[in-house]
């Protein structure tokens, strides 16, 4: 009864018209993910998580809505100079000749990337949040995750041996939804520590006239890039508008598959001690759900306004890097 009592609490607050919802505390959080937890849902050795709500009927689904034909990157262009939300940049090294200059028969280059940061689109495997010495599904670090150190900070091993990126080799190809807040409210942007609320994806929802569903990806913009661009970079990774934890409970509800934002879904600072950053550990560790960071979604807005739909067949590949707890992602809107 506690249980569905802290459930209702925290959907409550949300949709009957609190515009900022209690934060719980680090207790109800870890309470939260035991009551909405998919561990054992696909079976005990499951590592795809919400992905088994992507069924070929969501596939098709999907498929039939491409009728313009136009494709959008929701990709933010990767950046190599160092910005307050980009400590950590792309690097790209070309290959000379000898004589200092690019090779006569062809261009060869290195690149390199900390791709887990607040620039660099990319997706989240299920081994990136652990939570009391287990990631999604129970699989124990200490015995399915291994690094041999080669150098203070940094390892050459098998990375993590369940859950890892690779299990999202064959790709993603669902129902994308642009859930654009800062249009519905009639401003070009979200502030940093806006929180998005329950009520607000379900006042999206009449806005634009659909219903969020199984196997869905959600896409939240905020604004973040085009603040960004008029006001300049700032510290994204600890000040942004993002998704209230109260709405976990609603996207389990609602079986979401994927989530996304502009920034890193949650919003920041969480202000719960202890879970810095909630979404993350909720969606990735209890749910199962996989999350794109730092999507690019002003050009997707302004397509998705124009056309006045806001839902998209998605395609998103990852690089198959065994053990890899992520991978930067190129994800494509397709109407």
């Amino acid at each position: 009864m506690k249980r569905l009592l802290l459930v209702s609490i925290l959907l409550g607050s949300v949709m009957f018209g609190a515009q900022a919802p209690p934060n719980p505390t680090r207790a109800q959080v870890v309470q939260m993910m035991k009551d909405i937890s998919n561990w054992g849902r696909w079976g005990k050795d499951d590592e795809l998580g919400t992905f088994n709500l992507i069924t070929p009927e969501k596939r098709r689904q999907a498929a039939r809505l491409v009728r313009e034909g136009i494709s959008v990157s929701l990709a933010h262009t990767l950046e190599k100079e160092v910005f307050p939300d980009n400590p950590t940049p792309f690097k790209q090294e070309f290959l000379m000749g000898t004589d200092g200059k690019m090779r006569a028969g062809a261009a060869m280059d290195v690149i390199s990337s900390t791709y887990h940061a607040t620039t660099t689109t990319h997706m989240d495997s299920l081994c990136h949040y652990i939570f009391e010495g287990k990631t999604y599904n129970g699989w124990e670090i200490e015995k399915y995750h291994q690094a041999s150190p080669t150098r203070p900070g940094f390892g050459e091993g098998p990375g993590c041996m369940k859950n890892s990126i690779l299990g999202f080799k064959d790709g993603l190809l669902t129902r994308g939804i642009l859930v654009d807040i800062p249009l519905m409210k009639g401003v070009k942007y979200l502030e940093p520590g806006t929180a998005v609320t329950v009520a607000d994806l379900e006042a999206w929802e009449k806005y634009a006239g659909l219903k969020i569903g199984s196997g869905d990806a959600l896409f939240l913009r905020t604004g973040r890039f085009l603040r960004r661009a008029e006001r300049g970079p700032w510290p994204a990774a600890t000040q942004s508008a993002g998704f209230h934890v109260s709405v976990m409970p609603w996207m389990k509800q609602r079986d979401v598959g994927l989530l996304s934002s502009d920034s890193v879904e949650d919003v920041q600072p969480s202000n719960i001690e202890g879970f810095p950053r909630p979404i993350h550990m909720v969606a990735i560790n209890a749910l199962g759900m996989p999350l794109i960071d730092v999507a690019d979604l002003e050009e997707v807005a302004k397509v998705a306004a124009r056309l006045k739909r806001w839902e998209f067949m998605l395609t998103v590949t990852a690089l198959p890097a065994p053990g890899g707890s992520g991978s930067p992602v190129n994800p494509t809107a397709t109407f």
